[in-house]
């Protein structure tokens, strides 16, 4: 690890205030170039829509909106994934990304979570870290630099764990540990980023 990314310091990501922007991030960001294509977006939808900074905001503009042309995506699964985030939240009364922050500590609310179409555990772990939270979210970025690594093959919590005992072994937020090998590796597999 030290030898690849350095000592750090490995700051956490600063996530969102918005939780518009928290929820669309979620939905929408898999499989796309985050700084050229997800995050111009999100800035844009909380500029244009100041009022859904609040889930009950974002849900009243969903109603009288469409996400796909708001964010700019022809993409009805990840609108609809948007729309059930939503709802979910809704209905379990977090509305800030301090109640969303707390609300994830309980396991069955994040299983909740994880029932909606298009929510998987890596999802859960990102929205935490998106409010604050310090987790390690595995994608295909972590995935390659743990088989850069010779550690292949473990399935998401297995991996998750390890990449948290490493982040402990060097003194290191998890969250913060995270997000500097992501961005080591967006940046090797996307240069033009």
């Amino acid at each position: 690890m030290r030898n690849v990314i350095g000592d750090g310091p490995f700051h956490l990501p600063r996530g969102w205030t918005h939780m518009g922007a928290v929820i669309c991030d979620a939905s929408f960001h898999a499989r796309r170039k985050y700084k050229s294509t997800i995050r111009p977006r999100l800035l844009q939808l909380q500029s244009a829509w100041p009022d859904a900074a609040t889930v009950r905001g974002f849900q009243a503009r969903l109603v009288t909106e469409d996400l796909a042309i708001a964010m700019n995506f022809k993409s009805p699964r990840r609108v609809a994934t948007a729309h059930a985030i939503t709802d979910l939240l809704v209905a379990e009364d977090v509305d800030t990304r301090d109640d969303l922050h707390a609300w994830l500590d309980h396991q069955d609310h994040r299983a909740a979570l994880r029932a909606v179409k298009g929510v998987g555990p890596k999802s859960v772990d990102y929205i935490g870290n998106l409010v604050g939270r310090s987790q390690v979210a595995v994608d295909v970025h972590l995935r390659a630099f743990a088989a850069d690594a010779g550690v292949t093959g473990l399935p998401y919590e297995e991996l998750q764990a390890v990449y948290e005992e490493t982040a402990a072994a060097l003194g290191h937020e998890p969250g913060g540990l995270e997000h500097a090998v992501w961005q080591f590796k967006s940046q090797a597999i996307n240069p033009s980023r």
